[in-house]
């Protein structure tokens, strides 16, 4: 059971952090050099498209048995946006669904399809995780919200470029992060970001992965954690044990910010462009409200050449156009009548 195919999607356009500051604060820049930002004519379904037509084509699958699409800021509030992605990409056979779970949807995704794989009920399923930049102008979200994803075409046979070896989850009920019907824009409870949300969940999460594989920090080559802002991943993995070298592929919060559901998928697509054969990738995820899913992976002799047939993400946070506050607020839709 493994990775058949990837793809991110990061946007054009980068919203300093120096912007934000300008107009709300007046000095200072936040804890991110810039974002990315979805222009107004992109969504979360066009963000999708783009990255599961990549992973799509790098897989080389012609039937789906499933699409689903982790999101927390679908263009329809009742209308799934897995069903208009099955269609773009020719899917009707296909179970399809919109999961929600904050920034770790996507790591959902992935669990599901390779529990519906592994049971013989489709023979490859497509996990997406991808949102838009979210926040209250002025908020704290504005400096680390941003826009992109990733997706993941998951299978079985000898064509995975990486393989999964296990997966564990750890959930609980914590009011760190929520937005009720009817609002525009997330509210959170900075005091509870750190403890007990992301840390606490993060490393529960992980020590009981790491017990259940019997595996030890030092026998991964790579470690990919949520990122919800610059400091919190690099925190939580050295006081796992991890070192700084083995993080450093996915961190690109400081870029392009906190894509929600594809933080850690974009981080994961980071890492599989530059890992080798025999690399042993470790990725933990972390959904507000709130969850981890912990995963290992090998990777196979199979990246080299599969890994030609993608757009690396590196290639798109080089690829940049900065934009003033008020293109991002017109960008962004933030102007209200």
């Amino acid at each position: 059971m493994g990775i058949l195919g990837y793809g991110a999607y990061v946007p054009l356009y980068r919203l300093p952090t120096t912007e934000v500051a300008r107009v709300w604060r007046g000095e200072g820049a936040g804890p991110n050099k810039e974002k990315a930002v979805a222009h107004d004519d992109e969504d979360t379904f066009t963000m999708a498209c783009e990255m599961a037509r990549r992973a799509v084509r790098m897989a080389g699958v012609d039937k789906l048995g499933a699409v689903l699409v982790g999101t927390e800021s679908k263009p329809y509030v009742v209308k799934p946006t897995s069903t208009i992605l099955a269609q773009a990409l020719g899917q009707h056979f296909s179970l399809a669904a919109d999961l929600e779970f904050a920034c770790k949807a996507g790591t959902e995704a992935m669990q599901f399809n390779i529990a519906l794989v592994a049971s013989g009920m489709i023979p490859a399923g497509l996990a997406v995780g991808v949102d838009t930049a979210q926040g209250r102008p002025g908020d704290e979200l504005e400096y680390t919200a941003g826009s992109g994803g990733a997706a993941y075409v998951i299978g079985k046979g000898r064509d995975s470029l990486a393989t999964f070896e296990a997966s564990t989850s750890y959930v609980s009920d914590t009011g760190d992060f929520w937005r009720r019907p009817g609002e525009k824009f997330p509210s959170h409870l900075g005091r509870f970001t750190g403890e007990p949300a992301y840390f606490h969940h993060v490393e529960s999460c992980m020590k009981a992965h790491l017990e259940e594989t019997g595996h030890k920090p030092s026998d991964y080559s790579w470690a990919v954690f949520h990122q919800p802002n610059p400091r919190f991943p690099v925190e939580v993995g050295l006081k796992l044990g991890f070192k700084m070298e083995q993080m450093e592929p996915g961190l690109l919060n400081t870029v392009i910010g906190n894509t929600y559901a594809g933080s850690s998928l974009i981080g994961l697509a980071a890492t599989l462009d530059v890992a080798k054969p025999g690399d042993r990738i470790l990725i933990c995820s972390f959904g507000s409200g709130a969850g981890s899913d912990a995963f290992t992976l090998e990777v196979t002799d199979r990246i080299l050449e599969k890994r030609k047939l993608g757009v690396s993400v590196r290639s798109m946070v080089d690829r940049s156009v900065k934009v003033d506050y008020a293109v991002y607020t017109r960008f962004r839709g933030k102007l209200q009548d």
